[in-house]
């Protein structure tokens, strides 16, 4: 699939955060959850018909798992969500509001790319290969989007990095470089930049895939967390047994289309249709 891939690039020790930069900070960010519904989504790529009429509601404050084989349109509907993808039919809705498009004379027409930024920027967003800035520190990468967006001040994006690397266990790495970090921290730092921007949900696109199997752990055990502190999730991955546990709803796709959906026991342990037990034969 065309879309589903992006591509980037001894620590240093912590500075004392000034008493400005804290109190700037404020408290540690809980963003309200909100619901995500997907209405009737197509998606085609060329001739491919990649996405084939996806209804899916996603609970405010549940975690969603998403689940199937390579180009069964995982990915690119996790891009839909934010418009990353513009779907050729259908539309995506987070928070009751439909997000890159609006309802004119009956019809669905684009939000000009001002208005679509702004929705981006309450959903979080974690890619598979990190995507962070390499001429930042880890620090600055976090900060970037409070500051960028007039959210907050250069002092106060800083305090609230800080305060985010702490909860994602990396509060020593603040004054190194991507680069100086395993893969498994540059995608703690990854999603705590996601949660700078304090987004209503957050999708993850196969987050331990460009990893190592002994740092799958520690950047699951933070979506773990994440996912028991209340905020809306999907994510999509191949981990099974983290569905499992985390799971509020697991989805299972094959070729475009919602096969089997319902709570992970049913859906994992007791899948309904042959080709979910097919899929999960050979996976688990």
């Amino acid at each position: 699939m065309s879309a589903t891939t992006e591509t980037t690039a001894g620590a240093s020790p912590v500075a004392a955060v000034p008493a400005a930069e804290e109190s700037a900070a404020g408290p540690e960010p809980r963003p309200e959850p909100v619901g995500v519904e997907i209405h009737h989504a197509h998606k085609w790529f060329g001739e491919h018909l990649v996405l084939d009429g996806i209804d899916l509601t996603v609970a405010p404050g549940s975690v969603t798992v998403v689940l199937g084989p390579s180009g069964s349109g995982k990915s690119t509907l996790l891009r839909a969500v934010n418009h990353l993808e513009k779907l050729d039919i259908g539309h995506v809705s987070v928070g009751g509001e439909p997000i890159g498009v609006r309802h004119h004379r009956g019809r669905l027409k684009e939000l000009g790319e001002r208005a679509i930024r702004a929705q981006r920027a309450r959903i979080g967003f974690v890619f598979q290969n990190f995507n962070l800035f390499p001429n930042l520190t880890v620090l600055d990468n976090v900060a970037a989007a409070p500051t960028a967006s007039g959210r907050t001040d250069r002092a106060g994006g800083r305090a609230l990095a800080r305060t985010l690397l702490e909860r994602v266990g990396l509060a020593d790495k603040a004054d190194a470089y991507p680069r100086q970090l395993s893969g498994g921290q540059q995608q703690r730092v990854a999603i705590a930049r996601a949660l700078a921007l304090e987004p209503g949900v957050i999708l993850f696109d196969e987050p331990t895939s460009a990893l190592d199997p002994e740092l799958v752990g520690e950047v699951l055990a933070v979506i773990r967390e994440l996912a028991t502190g209340g905020t809306t999730l999907i994510v999509v991955t191949h981990e099974i047994g983290f569905a499992r546990e985390v799971a509020d709803q697991v989805v299972f796709l094959d070729r475009g289309r919602v096969v089997e959906q319902g709570p992970p026991g049913q859906v994992l342990d007791h899948p309904r249709e042959a080709r979910t037990r097919e899929f999960l034969g050979k996976v688990l």
